[in-house]
């Protein structure tokens, strides 16, 4: 913003991201493209006020964002409520696979979703930590935005702002229809119509 002579408050940033970051994502959600059956699935750690909670991610084998979610706690319930997020979206298909960490969360909620017939018996379960490379790239991508910030103070802010982090994320990877990998241009056009 300096170097464009606009002298504009971080907080006012801030709150452009709060109010903006959700609108963005809602109409990134339409225009995603579809990923493939081979989910990898994991959960980072971000601190709110002090308090640890969870941010979950499952990427395809190609390193293209299913789905994200917030939570408060880290057991087979998040992981239950995450995962049938994520198969609810238009842009994934049902998991052939789904590799995972040692978390013991992971297989009890794949039996859950299982029982109710969500997701298909032959779905394999891989606990594999090296095969989940692709998700802890996403997650570095994330530990370096949240960082150098001043921290968050509440849950609704900081699942607004992580939100932005992850849709941009997922603009900038190419995940959008009918706009490449790296073209800057067209992703600028996309968030904002009518600024080029």
């Amino acid at each position: 913003m300096s170097e464009r002579g606009l002298h504009i408050d971080h907080s006012t940033i801030y709150r452009w991201v709060q109010k903006y970051a959700p609108e963005v994502e809602k109409r990134s959600r339409s225009n995603l493209k579809p990923t493939n059956d081979s989910w990898r699935t994991d959960e980072t750690y971000i601190k709110i006020k002090k308090v640890w909670t969870y941010l979950y991610l499952v990427v395809d084998s190609d390193g293209n964002t299913l789905e994200f979610m917030l939570s408060t706690t880290r057991d087979a319930a998040a992981v239950t409520r995450f995962l049938r997020k994520a198969l609810g979206t238009a842009h994934t298909v049902t998991p052939r696979v789904i590799t995972v960490d040692k978390n013991p969360a992971y297989p009890k909620a794949l039996s859950i979703l299982k029982a109710s017939e969500l997701v298909p018996e032959i779905c394999e379960l891989r606990q594999a930590k090296f095969l989940n490379n692709i998700v802890e790239q996403d997650h570095r991508f994330i530990k370096r935005k949240v960082k150098p910030g001043l921290g968050f103070y509440s849950f609704k802010p900081a699942w607004a702002t992580l939100r932005g982090y992850e849709i941009m994320n997922m603009i900038r990877k190419g995940q959008i229809k009918d706009i490449e990998k790296g073209n800057i241009l067209r992703q600028v056009k996309f968030i904002h119509p009518g600024c080029i």
